[in-house]
């Protein structure tokens, strides 16, 4: 799932880019300001930043994440009230990938966003799978032999984000991160939680799993199926 953050200072604005992002399918993180930014944006894959902020202007953040070695390709969304020409071309090239200007439909909002996305990751199977498990990510649905699951979105969440991943260890600070976002108030046992109930839908026995793994002092691995078959 791929995670978005976006800048606004306006609360009813935040609430609807946060809604219309999350309704997309992706991870939205939303912010007042820039101030956390820098904490935040690391592992993002894409920024949805408002040009009239208080404290510091979104294009001079911009220019300052353009100055960044880790964080200068991030892709980024300018958004504004400002509809003249120069004010656009002045955004583009201080480092916005795009312009969209308010008020915008949640359609190009969207739109725009996943073109973004597109130009800077590598696209990700329709359907992900490990030995019997099989997760559809565009229709949402998993099965296991076969057998359709009934899982909550974010189990359907954590599942595909792990077999997107299979073999790799994640801290449960990172799947907290990754799955349920940074702004995310619960604490660790909640992925743990969850885990649990996977396994339970997935036939998993917690004593030796053919899935998901407990990687003893630091988190979880979705096992390749060839290491449990």
């Amino acid at each position: 799932m791929s995670h978005v953050v976006v800048i606004e200072d306006e609360g009813t604005v935040r609430d609807v880019l946060r809604f219309h992002l999350e309704r997309a399918g992706l991870r939205v993180t939303a912010l007042e300001s820039v101030t956390g930014a820098f904490d935040v944006l690391p592992g993002a894959d894409a920024l949805v930043l408002d040009w009239m902020l208080p404290g510091e202007s979104g294009l001079s953040f911009l220019r300052r994440l353009r100055a960044d070695a880790e964080l200068r390709r991030m892709p980024v969304l300018m958004l504004t009230a400002r509809a003249a020409e120069a004010e656009r071309v002045e955004g583009l090239e201080s480092g916005a990938d795009d312009y969209l200007t308010k008020p915008f439909s949640a359609a190009e909002l969207v739109a725009r966003v996943r073109a973004l996305l597109r130009r800077t990751q590598p696209d990700v199977p329709a359907v992900l799978s490990n030995g019997p498990l099989s997760v559809d990510v565009g229709a949402a649905e998993a099965r296991v032999g076969g057998r359709r699951m009934n899982l909550t979105r974010r189990e359907f969440d954590l599942l595909a984000f792990m077999t997107q991943h299979v073999g790799r260890v994640y801290t449960r600070t990172e799947l907290l991160d990754r799955v349920w976002g940074a702004d995310f108030l619960g604490g660790e046992r909640t992925v743990d939680q969850h885990v649990t109930q996977l396994r339970a839908h997935l036939g998993d026995d917690p004593g030796k799993p053919g899935f998901l793994e407990t990687v003893r002092g630091k988190g979880y691995r979705m096992r390749p199926w060839a290491d449990g078959a």
